[in-house]
């Protein structure tokens, strides 16, 4: 099911730029009273449940009906925007009500992960500080990311900030948004389907999961979209959008190989377009002083008859390697790491990490989801702590930015999927994403 159209979400420089000129230019922050409260202190916008979303007033419930007050606490999650121009945010949010309990989930553009299940006794309230990144097509002067039309919809290319608050009994009190501070290190992330933010359930990638566990010196700006090799990435003009933000320390991450090798011609191959599209990437980070981490593309779920992984990606894991190898760059290995993954919840215990269900487990769904590469919510996190082993084997300086609740991971232990809790967006889609 569709929820965002694309003339509401696509940013048309010319309608908005002003806009944003007038609305930001004078404000360092904006804070917003949800508690009830019919007092707030000046300076502090009180939300009401008439308070929709419109580019006139630049904030407001957005996508659906805001929850009314008598509806507090029965599970129905909300969406508020911002309209603001491309960049940081340091966004602190204050949960818990005076009048009730609660546990709260938070995730910003298109579900990224930001806070789970958190837990406010009556009367109790928790904030919490974490630094979101928003951005559009536009790059400058006439230059735009090429995106597909799907990507329209998605929450991650318009001209807003959203937050998405639900759970199973979600409390937000305020919600405050402001620049970020200039030391804020950016992790952008390159590549396809596994790593894409996903806008719909049951769909998930581990890009818009591994946000959840960095703490506000820390934005992840994921640029991946389905079905993008690293060479139609360049073409798209998702990397020159990259480029033009990339500061000097920030982090570049890519993984690709699942759509690259289908790729058939002249000049095509494992070490000849896609080693050199490689090379591309190394040489322009590396030129703006920023580091460059190569992955491994994930495995896909096929077993052979023993119960293993059968490799399907042919040539360019190791194309990926031995172009490291050559220019330096670290590797974190999720090819490895899946694999092992894969097979230690064997032949039907792996499709509990992938989008495999029975007909009718969503709306609109007649028909059995069984797909071997895209990952549902709980595949996604668990490939996200692998992404963070990798990063601590590396010993990159980002881990010593993940918040206190971390644990260590190994992939031959995964978590248990009967016990992985997920609270679902409001909004599905059947369609499995481009690439395989």
């Amino acid at each position: 099911m569709k929820f965002l159209s694309s003339a509401r979400v696509f940013l048309c420089r010319t309608i908005y730029f002003s806009f944003f000129i007038l609305h930001f230019s004078f404000l360092s922050a904006q804070t917003f009273d949800f508690s009830g409260s019919k007092k707030v202190a000046e300076g502090v916008i009180r939300v009401t449940p008439d308070m929709r979303y419109s580019s006139d007033v630049g904030y407001g419930y957005d996508f659906i009906a805001s929850p009314l007050p008598s509806r507090e606490g029965s599970g129905v999650g909300l969406f508020f925007s911002v309209a603001l121009p491309d960049g940081n945010y340091k966004v602190t949010l204050t949960l818990g009500s005076k009048r009730r309990a609660g546990v709260t989930t938070v995730r910003a553009e298109s579900r990224r992960l930001l806070l789970e299940s958190v837990p406010t006794k009556k009367g109790e309230q928790k904030t919490f500080t974490f630094t979101v990144n928003k951005r559009t097509p536009f790059i400058s002067g006439n230059d735009y990311v090429r995106i597909k039309p799907r990507e329209k919809n998605k929450l991650n290319w318009d001209d807003r900030l959203t937050i998405e608050v639900n759970g199973s009994a979600p409390q937000l009190a305020m919600l405050k948004i402001e620049p970020s501070d200039e030391t804020v290190t950016t992790l952008y992330l390159c590549g396809n389907s596994t790593v894409v933010d996903q806008d719909y359930e049951p769909w998930a990638s581990w890009g818009q999961m591994i946000p959840r566990w960095f703490d506000e010196t820390v934005s992840v700006a994921n640029y991946a979209e389905s079905g993008e090799s690293a060479s139609s990435f360049i073409a798209a003009g998702r990397l020159k959008k990259i480029l033009a933000h990339l500061r000097a320390g920030d982090y570049v991450f890519v993984e690709f190989g699942h759509n690259d090798q289908k790729q058939r011609g002249p000049g095509k191959g494992a070490y000849y377009n896609f080693a050199t599209e490689l090379k591309t990437f190394v040489d322009e980070v590396r030129a703006r002083d920023a580091y460059i981490v190569f992955l491994t593309p994930t495995q896909r779920r096929s077993f052979d008859a023993a119960g293993k992984i059968q490799e399907t990606h042919a040539d360019y894991p190791d194309a990926m390697r031995w172009v490291a190898g050559r220019e330096g760059v670290p590797v974190i290995e999720l090819h490895d790491m899946t694999r092992t993954f894969f097979e230690t919840l064997g032949v039907e215990g792996s499709k509990k990490a992938l989008v495999h269900y029975p007909a009718n487990s969503y709306p609109n769904q007649p028909q059995a989801l069984a797909d071997n590469t895209h990952f549902n919510p709980y595949g996604a996190y668990e490939v996200a702590k692998m992404v963070i082993e990798g990063m601590k084997q590396l010993r990159l300086p980002l881990v010593e930015h993940l918040r206190s609740d971390y644990t260590d991971y190994d992939p031959a232990h995964p978590d248990d999927p009967a016990t992985f809790h997920w609270d679902e967006s409001t909004f599905f889609e059947i369609d499995k994403p481009d690439g395989n």
